[in-house]
């Protein structure tokens, strides 16, 4: 699509500060407060706390602003446990209570189904919220994380996670939020690439912590060194991790170790350190305990699993229905999907690589029909397929979302296509951050 013009941030021209008082948090977790009846986004502000602002982007509709000085404190607001909370991009939460986090997101999405969703729905009010979110531990969670670095002539490397909309890298020395394995990972790991001769063409490092161990994968721009090389593999086998070397975007090399798993309802489920998992170990098991009793899987149903990954939940429906097939885009994940049903000596499963949005009923998967649909799209919802999955007539649609905007814009099309929401749930997936994992269940009419 040609591109004739690029819009450009309105300048902002008055810059008094101005005392305003935050109402309510945003989806994201930015404080709201009004001038002149228009919404202010302001990061780093809590309900009712009074603050000096100064707008840093002023539009029609609504403005940004930062905080000049904060007047009151919320009872909810804490001292952030990391020590690189105002510089780093990873977290923006931290500085309210776990459990007002919890609370925040519950009302954001819910006000946001009602208003987007509901709007020209049968129903006029905001569904029944699931009496609690699905939470895990606040600290320590994380199981997988992507460090950049940074190689400075006559300087150490340089490890962290970069800045909030900035290519600058904030360096790391221990995450609260990530997996303890990791964190001990992280002096042995840094030593090592600092000692590399190649280390000024590493790329970047993730880390995953497996079932069976934890995972280090090292991107790099030329080939190591012989020398660089015996390092890496006293490095592997010291700290007894399954290493991984990705000389190019697309292509992934297992130098030490087993292949890395991780269990749930009894299945185990192969993945390569590229390949998406959910980061939360904790809430992953019982939102996928949640999926199986929201959808009621019955021997008979025959189930669809919509951008099915590597079978994250098409597998434990397998052990529920008749027949689950998995459609996916992305080919190495549907052959992971595959591989995966039968570690596990599921038979009742099939997996199809396919461009949803070029017509479900085209794939001749879809001619026998489908009991009920599960899908979990990636941050840009599902919009091209929404009224495909309507026409499929299941009795019940799951969509489990991480991004509840768009869940709320596909959520329309089934309410027009005669569908209700039966359902509707917060999972407390990313603590510490504005991002927002959800549930919500469709039945039809």
């Amino acid at each position: 699509m040609a591109r004739f013009f690029k819009p450009t941030k309105r300048t902002v021209s008055d810059t008094k500060h101005k005392e305003v008082t935050v109402t309510r948090l945003d989806h994201l977790g930015a404080g709201i407060a009004h001038l002149d009846r228009k919404p202010v986004f302001i990061p780093g502000l809590l309900p009712d706390e009074r603050a000096l602002i100064q707008l840093t982007e002023n539009k029609k509709q609504y403005a940004r602003a930062k905080v000049i000085k904060r007047l009151t404190n919320s009872p909810e607001r804490i001292t952030p446990q990391c020590p690189v909370y105002d510089q780093c991009g990873g977290c923006n939460l931290q500085h309210l209570s776990h459990s007002a986090q919890v609370d925040a997101k519950r009302q954001s999405l819910g006000e946001l189904i009602a208003k987007f969703a509901l709007a020209d729905g049968p129903e006029k009010t905001t569904p029944l919220m699931q009496d609690n979110a699905v939470t895990g531990q606040e600290w320590q969670y994380r199981r997988s994380a992507r460090f950049s670095l940074r190689v400075e002539p006559g300087q150490a490397l340089c490890l962290g996670f970069r800045k909030e909309q900035s290519k600058d890298i904030v360096d790391i020395a221990h995450c609260p939020v990530l997996a303890a394995s990791l964190n001990d990972l992280l002096p042995p790991l840094r030593a090592l690439l600092n000692t590399l001769q190649g280390r000024r063409n590493l790329g970047h490092v993730e880390l995953v912590e497996a079932d069976n161990g934890p995972v280090v994968l090292i991107r790099h721009l030329k080939p190591f060194s012989d020398p660089d090389m015996t390092q890496i593999q006293q490095f592997a086998d010291n700290q007894r991790v399954m290493l991984f070397l990705s000389p190019a975007p697309d292509e992934v090399n297992q130098l030490t170790g087993d292949a890395p798993y991780y269990e749930v309802e009894d299945l185990k489920l192969a993945f390569s350190p590229k390949d998406f998992i959910q980061v939360n170990r904790s809430v992953n098991e019982q939102m996928i305990a949640q999926a199986m009793s929201w959808l009621d899987v019955q021997p008979e149903d025959r189930v669809l699993d919509l951008f099915c990954g590597l079978g994250n939940f098409s597998l434990p429906l397998a052990k529920r229905a008749r027949e689950v097939v998995g459609v996916e885009g992305v080919d190495a994940m549907v052959q992971r999907a595959s591989e995966n049903a039968a570690l596990n000596g599921l038979k009742n499963t099939a997996f199809y690589q396919g461009n949803l949005e070029d017509g479900i009923a085209s794939f001749s998967w879809a001619h026998e029909g489908f009991d009920k649909v599960l899908l979990d799209p990636a941050r840009a919802g599902a919009a091209g397929v929404m009224t495909q999955v309507a026409a499929l007539s299941p009795s019940h649609i799951l969509y489990v979302s991480c991004n509840p905007a768009t869940l709320a814009r596909d959520s329309q099309v089934l309410l027009q296509q005669g569908y209700q929401l039966q359902r509707l749930g917060m999972l407390d997936m990313f603590p510490h951050t504005g991002h927002l994992e959800s549930m919500a269940l469709f039945t039809r009419a």
